[in-house]
């Protein structure tokens, strides 16, 4: 089977300046995702999709090749669809098909070879169009609360009285990694996941989110 790794890479993060190149406990953050997927050994390319230079250079460096991203898809308003789909059609036009793509994102310093090969696993076994990690809410979200003006209601107020745990698991997207078919990319509707630990994931978009990333990151490689 042939798979393409997509690494998006875009230089323009505005709430973590510079986030995808950010030193993330001793070298950049964007090391992490390429070196996993050059170390599980499904992919026969692992490439950055990026429109930023010195992005392209630090992504070399750690041994992934560089697509050049269009300015149409650089901005605040492109989707992982867009961009992978971008990158397809950069091999299409060069007559190069892969049978499946697995899209990392570029600040997931908790991934692992081995949570790379589970999710290819689970792609194959169910013949899925597309497979992604997530994690468990700790705490049903079928009886979560809104504020109103500071006064407190149930969201869902037939649960008021229900018990935890008679309550179905509730889950969401690790912000990890999605494996899908080349053909189909993202629009795929026969859709997979498989759980991880909290412990094994966290999404990163304040510096809050990156401080909990090192931490954890420590507690899983003490």
């Amino acid at each position: 089977m042939a798979n393409l790794a997509i690494i998006p890479a875009r230089g323009g993060s505005k709430r973590i300046p510079r986030k995808n190149i950010k030193h993330f406990l001793g070298k950049p953050i964007i090391a992490y995702s390429i070196e996993a997927a050059l170390k599980s050994g499904l992919f026969d390319e692992v490439i950055v999709s990026t429109d930023d230079a010195e992005i392209a250079n630090v992504a070399e460096q750690y041994g992934a090749k560089i697509v050049l991203r269009s300015q149409k898809n650089s901005d605040d308003f492109a989707t992982l669809a867009d961009v992978i789909e971008e990158v397809k059609n950069q091999y299409i036009s060069n007559k190069i098909v892969f049978d499946s793509i697995c899209c990392i994102l570029a600040t997931a310093p908790l991934i692992t070879p081995d949570i790379i090969k589970k999710g290819y696993t689970n792609l194959e076994e169910n013949n899925a169009d597309s497979v992604r990690p997530v994690v468990r809410f700790a705490y049903p979200i079928q009886r979560a609360f809104k504020l109103d003006e500071g006064k407190v209601s149930f969201i869902n107020k037939e649960h008021a009285s229900t018990r935890s745990q008679d309550l179905e698991p509730a889950f969401f997207d690790s912000g990890m990694f999605y494996w899908m078919r080349f053909e189909l990319g993202l629009k795929g509707t026969n859709r997979y996941a498989f759980e991880i630990a909290e412990m094994q994931a966290q999404d990163i978009d304040t510096l809050e989110d990156w401080q909990m990333a090192e931490l954890k990151y420590k507690l899983n490689n003490q």
